[in-house]
């Protein structure tokens, strides 16, 4: 027999006996690392229960609470007021509703005015999502008074209170592209812009407000005039 061909034979015995025995030892590691994850997760559930005794996230937990009812309480307060509704007044309401709250809208509008109507929907979507800000309406035609004192002259006109001083206003349509088709979302943005109401993080508002061509028609209002209040 040749000498080489013994000698590589017994090389690659010894070889394949290597390997079987790695393998034999990255199996017993497998089976090991198996019975000792039972042990780890068992520290991982005390380590916890020792988590919930601390005294700080005690305090952190409590304090969520205590902020939970407090807000809780705070919206009980804005509902007794009026606010999470879009509510109808009367012009001796008027003073009493735009003092009696820190941020309110106030849409003066006509009855028989089309884009009166238009904003009367995206203001009725926005008032229960914003509960910290007021949604009223007066038919100005029942509300001379504060018509000339605030220089109304175009309708609709939303004006912008906040603790009782008008502090901006949408005059028509003409922050909202003019048009009769603008979204919700759009008015919303405005107002948030101008700061009456504040951006909301649930992203919940899924309606599509756009009007359909055919449902379109003329508006009748007044001549478009630029005016603040008095």
């Amino acid at each position: 027999m040749d000498p080489n061909a013994v000698k590589s034979t017994l090389s690659n015995l010894a070889f394949g006996n290597v390997m079987a025995a790695a393998a034999r030892d990255y199996q017993k590691e497998l089976l090991a690392q198996e019975k000792t994850q039972p042990s780890s997760s068992l520290n991982q559930e005390v380590d916890l229960d020792d988590l919930m005794d601390d005294p700080e996230l005690e305090k952190l937990h409590a304090d969520r609470i205590a902020a939970l009812k407090r807000e809780a309480e705070k919206r009980q307060e804005w509902k007794k007021k009026g606010h999470g509704e879009y509510k109808e007044i009367t012009e001796g309401d008027f003073l009493a509703e735009v003092t009696g709250s820190e941020k309110v809208i106030c849409h003066f509008y006509h009855k028989e005015f089309y884009r009166c109507k238009i904003m009367d929907k995206h203001l009725k979507s926005l008032s229960p999502k914003h509960i910290d800000t007021k949604f009223i309406k007066l038919d100005a035609e029942n509300a001379a008074f504060f018509v000339a004192k605030l220089a109304i002259k175009t309708l609709p006109c939303v004006i912008l209170f906040r603790q009782g001083v008008a502090v901006d206003r949408l005059i028509g349509f003409q922050d909202l592209g003019g048009k009769d088709d603008f979204s919700t979302r759009t008015l919303e943005a405005l107002l948030i812009k101008k700061g009456i109401i504040d951006e909301k993080k649930d992203g919940d508002d899924d309606e599509n407000d756009g009007y359909d061509e055919s449902t379109r028609r003329t508006v009748r209002s007044s001549a478009v005039a630029d005016s603040d209040s008095d």
